[in-house]
């Protein structure tokens, strides 16, 4: 969610944090703000809205000191302002958070009755006011914040600086990700390694409960019981370049424009063309004794989930789970005492509550298996086993090109344990394969489709609300492609199984109602063909996507408002296909509307609190 870098440097590093901000503003966030130590006292500089005010606000009045703290806030306490911006400041301390404190009323209260006066809405200022009481009373700021930690209940990232001390920050996460760069001389915190990526490549990522002490000599760490540990320094991968649009006006038409690279890219650490074979190599996990997946995500990672639900239940005969991560956490499901697979997606590797039913999984004795966009990430660490995604930097907030390589590995992932439940033989194993290969061709074929979408997107966006219908192996597509929509151009979209629509939503049909149909030619095609068929003579807007043999069955029944042909492929591949063109629907209507496309409003792209 927010973005987090500090410090310690040789030279003025304001110029230098804001630049970091600026590597992590794909996360989306309504404010920032700088703080640094200068002349023994704290001074800071924020604004609301986007980096470019705060690089006007440092413009006008330059922010000396070398060594700081800097922040994007994305608001839970309090509105976007520049009150609730972080660095939050006492005269002692500045602190920027990542995070909520759930018990910050309590201890907010606790602080008023001994005469603190808040400047803010947040949580955060809180933490501020307890570690100036207790350095106030004769604590170091090491002490201090040791004695700290314990009181506060939810979850953190903190990077703290201390007026009088230039040689020091001090950072601590629980549930939120930070981590540790270290540099010739200087050293650094970041929420994730691309913020600290043009400084160094040495990397060294706190575990849940640490935190750490930096000088500019190291880091000195510790455990949620304040003793001394050691954690392995790596070598980050995160490229320092900063990431461009080329020649796009979005980051996230790029992205869609990427797709057939980065599938082509996910597939080939798995699936050998010439032998038409798939081989997860070095899994340790045995996928031959999965009896039950336990299958969690959030948002569009879930929809990827829905998807690979029919494919291990059809290809592999492994019955599958499907929660929603803040769900699961809750509802103390039942899991098998032996055989049962955790399986958990995240672009991010950070989302908070796939983070935590995973670990709600692994201490019930399940195997675990993640599928991430960033290997460094927690929730890759955390398991037991990783399929990488290789979709690259995802930089717009919507999920495009992380959805189509998550559900490319998911293909691959059933089509291996499959096999190795022996349930495909070898002339199906290379049928499906061979459709996996096709699939970055097919991706540019859809993609030729773009200016025909860009058309019907017109009449969209003229739209209030807008349905969206799929049967069987679509209707997770159908669940994305709403989202899509209501992420970006805001307006009110809804999925739902094709054959769900007599069942209440037939009710909301009409002329101004789009109804956005995802019907490739397979087995299912006739019932929801039927289903159009009710929609159209209701007067409603049917937009039909479909290959050549669907759109000419369609034409024969009835007449939609518009068509889209997409290839005609083997129905495993189909969903990563038609992911496709309600990407670019939801992309080309937000155009139309004007709004922020690779930002919207109200949306972070990691969500690292619950």
């Amino acid at each position: 969610m927010c973005g987090i870098i500090g410090i310690i440097g040789k030279r003025d590093v304001a110029p230098l944090i804001l630049d970091a901000l600026k590597r992590l503003e794909y996360r989306g966030y309504d404010s920032a703000g700088i703080a640094s130590v200068i002349n023994g006292s704290l001074d800071r500089r924020r604004a609301e809205g986007k980096l470019a005010n705060l690089e006007a606000v440092l413009g006008a009045h330059p922010l000396e000191g070398r060594t700081g703290i800097g922040h994007t806030r994305w608001a839970t306490h309090g509105v976007p302002s520049e009150n609730n911006a972080h660095p939050h400041m006492t005269g002692a301390v500045a602190i920027v958070h990542n995070g909520i404190i759930e018990n910050y009323l309590d201890l907010r209260a606790e602080l008023e009755g001994n005469g603190i006066v808040y400047e803010s809405q947040t949580d955060t200022e809180v933490v501020a006011h307890l570690i100036s009481h207790e350095m106030a009373g004769g604590l170091s700021p090491e002490q201090a914040v040791a004695k700290v930690l314990p009181k506060l209940e939810g979850a953190f990232a903190f990077v703290m600086a201390f007026a009088g001390r230039p040689d020091l920050l001090i950072g601590a996460r629980r549930g939120s990700p930070l981590a540790i760069g270290y540099g010739e001389g200087e050293m650094y915190f970041g929420s994730d390694a691309l913020a600290m990526a043009s400084l160094t490549r040495r990397i060294c990522y706190l575990e849940e409960g640490d935190w750490a002490v930096l000088s500019p000599q190291g880091a000195q760490l510790f455990d949620t019981d304040g003793h001394a540990i050691e954690r392995p320094i790596v070598e980050s991968a995160a490229s320092a370049a900063r990431i461009s649009r080329g020649n796009f006006p979005h980051f996230m038409l790029k992205e869609i424009y990427e797709q057939p690279g980065v599938i082509g890219d996910t597939l080939a650490t798995v699936l050998n063309p010439a032998e038409q074979t798939i081989t997860l190599k070095d899994l340790p996990i045995d996928l031959a004794s999965v009896e039950k997946i336990t299958l969690s995500a959030c948002g569009t990672a879930f929809y990827a989930g829905m998807v690979a639900k029919y494919w291990f239940e059809q290809l592999a005969g492994v019955p599958v789970e499907t929660d929603i991560a803040s769900e699961l956490r809750y509802r103390d499901p039942p899991l098998p005492a032996q055989g049962g697979l955790g399986l958990f997606i995240s672009q991010s590797g950070e989302t908070m509550d796939t983070l935590e039913a995973l670990r709600l999984l692994k201490k019930r004795g399940q195997k675990v298996l993640s599928i991430v966009n960033v290997p460094g990430s927690t929730i890759a660490r955390e398991s037991h086993a990783v399929l990488p995604t290789l979709a690259g930097p995802e930089i717009g907030v919507a999920s495009t090109k992380a959805f189509t390589t998550q559900l490319t590995a998911l293909a691959c992932l059933a089509i291996a344990m499959a096999k190795a439940k022996g349930r495909l033989d070898r002339k199906r194993e290379a049928a499906l394969a061979s459709a996996l290969i096709e699939v970055p061709g097919r991706a540019v074929e859809v993609l030729n489709n773009d200016d025909r979408l860009a058309e019907i997107a017109v009449e969209i966006a003229k739209a209030r609300d807008v349905l969206y219908l799929g049967r069987g192996i679509s209707y997770p597509i159908a669940l994305e492609g709403a989202l899509k929509l209501k992420e970006i151009s805001y307006i009110h979209a809804e999925g739902y199984a094709a054959g769900e629509m007599k069942h209440g939503p037939i009710a909301l049909i009409d002329s101004n109602v789009p109804i956005i149909v995802i019907a490739p030619s397979d087995n299912l095609f006739e019932k929801t063909a039927s289903n159009v068929q009710e929609a159209v003579a209701r007067g409603g807007k049917v937009i039909f996507l479909s290959d050549a043999p669907g759109i000419k069955r369609i034409s024969a029944m009835t007449q939609p408002f518009a068509t889209v042909e997409l290839p005609k492929v083997d129905s495993l591949v189909a969903p990563i296909l038609y992911a496709i063109p309600v990407q670019l629907l939801a992309y080309h209507t937000a155009v139309l509307k004007g709004t922020d496309v690779d930002q919207p409003r109200n949306l972070a792209k990691s969500v690292t609190v619950e």
